[in-house]
């Protein structure tokens, strides 16, 4: 099969999808594999380290979109990538269809398969692929809101643990999924006063066994109560491959104090805050009533090298699968992968983005 790896062009995007030891096993596995030339210098990889592993470079990146079967990405293919989806190409990569119908009705109308790292999913829920992007975002969350609560930027002056004397800040954390306990674990390891909150009990009592943490049952009374006393604020919610839901309204700010700040981590599916609305590294933060808003939609590419390593260390094995049996077999022998299917040859097939944006929808078996 020949496998396509165009270099990353969204904002600020410099991780890549695909690490020359990759390369060597694909190519190893009796594939070709193109790559378009600088497609891992942001990531520390340089164009060399590819030819050395057998792979072909592409100075073009509309010669791979044309020539590859199966075109692996970190993001998703954006305006300027449509034009080069076709029908019957395998793309592989981090879609988030919920947030954007444009995105969607785009790769309906190529006939494309896309399978979606964010809902490649086990038997008990765990996601592969996601986890350790949430792993990162969780932590630069917590590094960036620290950040953004300096006076400089506009924040309230605080520091994040505090100094002997003087109370460190209060950091609320709404979901207590892998992005939330990576926030919770990193915001308490540098001492800070940390409240994080879901609508799980089990898994609140699994916080509270493991994480030097207060938990909260979250429901909009005890919502409101944390965010008046909140130096910082991490939306976390996720339902894998749904629109996330807004849990803080605009009237809330309201209640917040003068220069706290919220990063919304689940700004990929929507954000959970209704003022929220995805930025960039260049230019990450705005203002709303007086509280500072940080919502850079790829926060993991802000550290290429370990997001990249992070993320093909988990893709890879699909990868490898999808290459080696084609994408109907791959989905047949594997059913973490089939869940990944998000759109077949015109048809959406994953239920909850079909929801979301109120459109038909088959089912992934129907395709093998």
């Amino acid at each position: 099969m020949k496998i396509g790896v165009p270099k990353e062009i969204k904002t600020n995007e410099h991780r890549v999808a695909l690490i020359p030891s990759g390369a060597a096993a694909l190519v190893e596995a009796g594939h070709t594999v193109l790559v378009e030339r600088g497609a891992g210098l942001g990531s520390g990889f340089c164009d060399e380290q590819y030819r050395s592993a057998g792979a072909q470079l592409v100075a073009d990146s509309k010669a791979i979109w044309s020539a590859a079967e199966l075109i692996v990405k970190v993001k998703e293919p954006i305006r300027t990538e449509w034009q080069n989806l076709r029908a019957g190409q395998i793309i592989f990569t981090y879609f988030h269809f919920a947030a954007d119908r444009e995105l969607t009705q785009a790769h309906i109308d190529s006939g494309a398969i896309c399978i979606a790292y964010e809902t490649v999913a086990q038997a008990g829920g765990e996601l592969p692929l996601l986890t350790p992007m949430s792993e990162v975002a969780g932590r630069m969350a917590v590094q960036e809101g620290a950040r953004y609560l300096e006076k400089q930027y506009g924040g309230r002056g605080v520091l994040l643990g505090g100094v002997p004397g003087v109370l460190p800040a209060h950091v609320v954390i709404l979901g207590g999924g892998v992005v939330g306990s990576h926030a919770a674990r990193l915001a308490a390891g540098m001492g800070a006063r940390v409240t994080i909150m879901d609508v799980s009990l089990e898994r609140l009592r699994h916080l509270d066994d493991t994480l030097p943490v207060q938990t909260l049952f979250s429901n909009r009374h005890n919502l409101l109560e944390q965010l008046a006393t909140a130096d910082l604020v991490i939306g976390c919610v996720l339902i894998p491959g749904a629109a996330a839901p807004c849990l803080i309204q605009r009237c809330d700010l309201k209640l917040m104090q003068q220069g706290a700040v919220i990063v919304d981590v689940a700004v990929d599916q929507g954000g959970c805050i209704e003022t929220i609305h995805p930025t960039t590294h260049e230019n990450p933060i705005y203002v709303v009533d007086g509280v500072i808003h940080y919502a850079v939609a790829n926060m993991p590419g802000g550290v290429p090298r370990t997001s990249t390593l992070a993320l093909t260390n988990a893709t890879f094995p699909y990868l490898l699968q999808l290459a080696n049996k084609g994408w109907q077999q791959a989905l047949r022998d594997n059913l973490p992968l089939r869940q990944g299917l998000n759109i077949a040859q015109g048809k959406l097939t994953c239920r909850a983005v079909a929801d979301t944006f109120g459109l038909p929808s088959a089912t992934s078996e129907s395709f093998l």
